[in-house]
């Protein structure tokens, strides 16, 4: 069972940038933070919203977990993505992923992510891939389908979905 935990939290930030090889040294700024917690208490895993640009609709999401975990479920999903998306009224999510994260890669091309490969974005020896969501393609993912099925019982969220 995961629980989460949300806010202005630093230990998340600090938890997620450690995993970040590129982030290590600078961490995130100014953020918001989504981290899931275990049964036992342990953060496992951490979302970090940063960047954000209200005036564009842009937010930057960064995340990490501990190997070997079961953080990323169908409710971790949820939550990840409504904060940007409705709660915020975001328009595009961008991610910046190491171009040889294939397992990344092709967890967010499920969710229907667009890729755009970018030579030395993380450095002279490696390349980044800019991972692209807008919201018109979450909304037109499966999961987005079946969270508008699940959310029948709560108008509020069910209701901004519809008005977007």
């Amino acid at each position: 069972m995961i629980d989460y935990v949300y806010g202005h939290d630093d230990a998340v930030a600090k938890f997620v940038s450690s995993m970040i090889p590129e982030l290590r040294s600078r961490g995130f700024g100014k953020c918001r933070a989504l981290g899931m917690i275990d049964e036992d208490g342990r953060l496992v895993a951490g979302m970090v919203y940063h960047n954000y640009d209200p005036e564009s609709g842009v937010i930057e999401m960064s995340g990490a977990a501990i190997p070997g975990q079961q953080w990323l479920t169908r409710e971790t999903l949820k939550r990840m993505y409504t904060y940007p998306f409705l709660q915020l009224g975001c328009q595009l999510v961008l991610m910046r992923v190491a171009a040889d994260n294939r397992r990344l890669l092709r967890q967010l091309q499920a969710l229907n992510y667009a890729f755009i490969r970018i030579p030395r974005l993380l450095g002279r020896d490696r390349d980044a891939v800019l991972c692209l969501l807008t919201r018109e393609d979450w909304e037109a993912g499966k999961f987005c389908k079946r969270l508008k099925h699940h959310l029948e019982d709560r108008p509020s969220l069910h209701k901004k979905l519809e008005a977007a």
